[in-house]
């Protein structure tokens, strides 16, 4: 026989026990039971076979209300006995408790898992659970001109639709369920969806080869804002860029296409698992940026599946469609595609998928297309992130400026942010300090001048 899998399982002998296993399969694809086979799929024979064939189709009836049929087989004189379980559309539980046949295992299902079962047993998904006590009114006016913003541009909606206030407006988004909004018009729109979505934010860290964190960004508010606020980040702070000129324009290249990240990005709020309340965590490193988030692949899916197929359904598909309705995505179920493909064909990173219990990883490894390298010998200083090239720029025409004077005329974040960029430059060896705090000036010594 063959050895035990999702939809076999083997007993030597019968205990009522065992109709947590029944109550697995009916949850999952189904299967059958063989009563007196040993766990290497040799039939021991079983005692009293027609006796099991009565009783155990009369326990499964009156313990969980369903079916099975029972059959006598028999192998080399030894008899055994056949339980055969269909899946059941809606949920089955065994005195109170649920369980699923996964693998060659069967587990109970509790918290996060559980919530995901019974919803996908109703036909509902994580995002489009009502949400008590929400109202059009306590979302973000801001988000909503943005979001008409970029609809327009997509030419997605209708312009009448997109004239509708906003109430109207999430009512064409289909973000109502009866007279309660969604969770995902939380996540959407609300300028504080944490307080609706546990760790329903996204971390950044940039790590040193022996995984110690140098620094870290928490993103907040809501899923729009977050990817702008993201790729900001990423574009600004934690990639460096390779910083080119033709005649007198000059050309930024970094190591992942924006197109490709941006897309990577907005799978992974569109696939997250938002039952679990880990955020979304973005690993950065001079070798690589990982992106990481507690996603959930279709059931019996293998990440081979997902690379093969191009068209599966968004586990969120609400918050997928406002992302399309914005014209945020081209189509669902294409974003892995867009990614490979937007790597490969400007011979950017490599971009690797894996699959694991923390969820779903998209690797960039860096690598700089060809046009890049070749004009390398024109780039005016090392491979820095665009703020810091700007940093650079302003300092070597005006190297009496204060960091106060910096951070108000590039308009690119905090003070303490431009402080950590100059220390950074000066680690380097790309910015020095010549003289005092007060009285001295700032000198970029790879043109040898302090200022220009």
């Amino acid at each position: 026989m063959e050895s035990e899998n999702h939809n076999i399982e083997y007993k030597e002998t019968w205990r009522d026990e065992y109709l947590k296993w029944i109550c697995g399969f009916a949850n999952a694809h189904g299967g059958k039971m063989l009563i007196g086979v040993d766990d290497k799929g040799r039939v021991v024979g079983v005692e009293k076979p027609k006796k099991l064939i009565e009783d155990i189709p009369n326990k499964v009836r009156d313990v969980m209300g369903i079916l099975v049929e029972a059959n006598r087989l028999e192998e080399e004189g030894k008899v055994y006995v056949e339980i055969l379980v269909e899946p059941y559309p809606y949920p089955i539980s065994y005195r109170g408790r649920y369980y699923q046949r996964c693998g060659a295992t069967n587990q109970e299902l509790k918290g996060a898992p559980l919530d995901r079962f019974l919803l996908r047993r109703q036909g509902k998904t994580w995002d489009g659970v009502p949400v008590p006590y929400l109202s059009a009114e306590d979302l973000d006016n801001e988000t909503f001109t943005l979001f008409r913003k970029y609809a327009r541009l997509s030419k997605r909606m209708d312009e009448e639709d997109l004239l509708d206030d906003n109430n109207s407006l999430l009512e064409k988004l289909r973000l109502y369920d009866g007279s309660y909004l969604k969770r995902a018009a939380a996540l959407l729109f609300h300028p504080a969806p944490e307080q609706y979505v546990t760790g329903a934010y996204i971390k950044i860290g940039f790590f040193r080869e022996d995984a110690d964190l140098v620094y870290q960004d928490e993103v907040h508010g809501n899923l729009f804002q977050q990817v702008r606020k993201v790729m900001d980040l990423l574009c600004t702070k934690y990639m460096k860029a390779i910083i080119t000129y033709e005649g007198i324009q000059r050309i930024e290249t970094f190591p992942i296409p924006r197109e490709a990240l941006r897309e990577a990005l907005l799978n992974a709020c569109i696939n997250k698992d938002y039952a679990d309340t880990s955020p979304i965590q973005i690993r950065v490193t001079d070798k690589m940026l990982q992106i990481v988030n507690g996603g959930i692949l279709p059931e019996g899916w293998t990440i081979k599946t997902l690379l093969s197929s191009h068209r599966s359904m968004p586990y969120n598909p609400d918050i997928a469609n406002t992302f399309f309705r914005a014209g945020e995505i081209e189509a669902w179920g294409r974003g892995i595609e867009r990614i490979i493909k937007g790597c490969k064909r400007d011979g950017f990173s490599t971009v690797d998928f894996r699959y694991d219990a923390c969820g779903l990883w998209t690797t960039f490894t860096y690598h700089y297309p060809k046009r890049a390298s070749q004009k390398n010998e024109k780039k005016t200083h090392q491979d820095i992130t665009l703020l810091q090239q700007e940093i650079l720029n302003y300092l070597s025409r005006h190297p009496q400026a204060t960091i106060l004077e910096v951070t108000n005329i590039l308009g690119s974040g905090s003070l303490g942010r431009i402080k950590y960029n100059i220390q950074r430059l000066k680690a380097l060896g790309l910015l020095e300090r010549v003289g005092s705090d007060h009285g001295g000036c700032w000198k970029v010594p790879d043109t040898g001048e302090s200022a220009s």
